[in-house]
């Protein structure tokens, strides 16, 4: 052995001997270069940005309690920010990554230091491009392994395979949402859905592209699901097997089986696949199509990826050839979609998860949902009745600063930034499932909500259906959230709150806000910085469905939001 692999074995040794938590703990160095490269799919060649020449991009993989740094060098024209959805950033918003929220962006030949450590969490999260509609190319799977003295609260798969459904188009994404912008109406719809990066065979020309997955019989695998798909919740199934729901948005939730699982854009889930007994000759398809509540256009397709058993050794088959395909819901199965929902819940191990607050210091109820803003003069718009399609949260269109919100809190800079009066309360209430008022017009601003440090929060998200009601997926930057109720039509705080779930209701960091219904969840705001809440169907983001909560510092010094780092790129 060479005298300097000895002398860092040894430094190991004495490390687990004398500092333990330091021995388990590491630092995990990657670099993204952000690059164009061409991608051949639907017979179409096209020159799309990626990281590293790779769609989907590299998968990080850590343990709970390391540290990140991920170094990322834009070699691309477009702006680019990175956003670890679902990690906590605990007094680490720097790292956050939406653009103009906690930084700016990118630019073209700039490189930025993403540092961030892994605290209490583990199991399946992702990586995305956070700005405009970068992320239609730009995203990769987050991997996280409890610490090495941790195990599953289950058994151990056989193997663990990351499945990322995605959106692909033919076109360039930035030129799809940007024609919409100006000219108010919807965005044209993608070409396909993809399973990691494979459209699968019942798109034209695209047979050779399609994801296949070999498995044991008799084996578990772990399939770790991720929604990164840009504007549609997605049902997913594989034909005659049933999966065993472990986990969501990296909490582990008490099992259940199914054998349809919906997820949304925005949500991961792993899952347990038992592999049955060799089946000679047998190709069973896993399959996934939409689950659509609006009134517009979507893409009203399926992908497809094959999974095949392994044949086992000295075994010789004649059999005749099968395909199984899996019968997935109707498009509009509302219905289903509640039920499936309302099965997740919290595993309630101390070791592994928070506590739902059972006392809140602060209620807000907030509706969600797509409104109109008026059309410039001398242009002509193709939204609704001559409008342009905007959306909102309490009627506020939020609008993004050109200067970072995080930035502007840190130096009390926020005037001709934003402001802190966000309403509590929709400022115009109405009948939010019933007939929709005659004015959808929002208000545009960049109003924020403050809140002191360690408040409680409850909040109930409600739909509206203004221009349709409409399942909105809402993720919450910075925090989990319990989800501690929900229901169909207006909700009732005096009636609906007597039945929360306030023992085991399910910990993620995005939830669908029924359509035609209401979410209620909670949240401890323990963690310094501004925090984006936002639709996780980008259409809807790019039209003003978000806005971001500050969360002050607390009066000890590790409650305390650190300066920015000096590399924070600048506006």
């Amino acid at each position: 052995m060479a005298p300097a692999s000895m002398a860092v074995r040894l430094f190991g040794v004495f490390a687990a001997l004398l500092l333990p938590e330091f021995a388990f703990c590491m630092t995990r160095n990657y670099t993204f270069n952000i690059v164009q490269h061409n991608v051949t799919r639907l017979c179409h060649t096209k020159s799309i940005v990626s990281i590293n020449g790779r769609f989907p991009g590299p998968r990080i993989v850590a343990r709970d309690g390391d540290q990140l740094l991920v170094k990322v060098v834009n070699h691309v024209s477009n702006n680019v920010t990175i956003h670890w959805h679902g990690i906590r950033q605990l007094r680490s918003g720097w790292a956050d990554g939406p653009a103009y929220v906690t930084q700016c962006p990118i630019q073209t030949n700039q490189t930025y230091t993403y540092n961030f450590t892994i605290i209490g969490q583990r199991g399946t999260l992702f990586w995305h491009a956070h700005i405009s509609w970068m992320r239609a190319t730009v995203y990769g799977p987050i991997i996280i392994l409890p610490k090495r003295n941790e195990s599953y609260p289950f058994r151990k798969p056989y193997k663990e395979v990351p499945i990322i459904f995605g959106e692909w188009w033919n076109v360039d994404p930035e030129a799809v949402i940007n024609q919409a912008l100006q000219t108010g109406g919807g965005p044209n719809v993608s070409d396909a859905y993809t399973i990691n990066g494979f459209p699968g065979p019942l798109y034209n020309c695209s047979s050779k592209d399609t994801f296949k997955l070999k498995v044991k019989p008799g084996k578990t695998y772990m399939l770790r699901l991720i929604n990164a798909a840009m504007n549609d919740e997605l049902f997913f199934s594989i034909a005659n097997h049933t999966v065993t729901i472990v986990e969501a948005d990296a909490v582990y939730v008490k099992p259940f089986q199914t054998d349809v699982v919906m997820i949304t854009p925005g949500q991961t889930t792993n899952v347990l696949l038992n592999a049955k007994p060799y089946y000679p000759g047998a190709t069973f398809l896993m399959a996934a199509r939409p689950y659509f509540t609006g009134q517009g256009t979507f893409d009203n397709s399926t992908v497809v990826g094959i999974l095949e058993y392994e044949q086992p050794l000295n075994h010789t088959s004649n059999a005749k050839k099968m395909v199984f395909k899996p019968t997935l819901p109707p498009i509009n199965a509302t219905t289903l979609v509640a039920n499936f929902t309302g099965k997740f819940r919290s595993l309630k191990n101390p070791n592994l998860t928070a506590s739902v607050p059972q006392i809140v210091d602060r209620i807000f109820y907030f509706t969600t949902g797509l409104g109109s803003s008026p059309c410039p003069k001398n242009i002509t718009c193709q939204g609704p009745n001559g409008t342009k399609f905007a959306a909102s949260v309490n009627n506020v269109s939020f609008a993004l600063p050109t200067t970072a919100l995080l930035q502007a809190h840190v130096t009390k800079k926020s005037n001709g930034v934003y402001t802190t009066d966000f309403p509590i309360n929709p400022p115009n209430p109405f009948n939010y499932t019933g007939t929709p008022p005659n004015n959808t017009l929002v208000s545009i601003a960049t109003r924020l909500v403050e809140l002191p440090f360690n408040t409680s929060v409850e909040l109930v998200l409600q739909d509206t259906s203004i221009l349709g009601a409409e399942n909105h997926p809402l993720h919450l930057h910075g925090f989990n959230f319990f989800v501690v109720g929900q229901g169909f039509g207006n909700y009732n705080a005096k009636q609906d709150r007597n039945n929360f779930n306030l023992v085991d209701p399910v910990e993620r960091n995005t939830i669908g806000v029924p359509a035609g219904g209401w979410v209620a969840i909670r949240f401890l705001a323990d963690n310094p910085g501004v925090w984006f809440m936002h639709c996780h169907f980008d259409v809807h983001t790019s039209w003003g469905l978000r806005m971001a909560w500050i969360v002050m510092d607390g009066p000890l010094p590790s409650q305390k939001l650190p300066p920015p780092p000096s590399d924070l790129p600048k506006c």
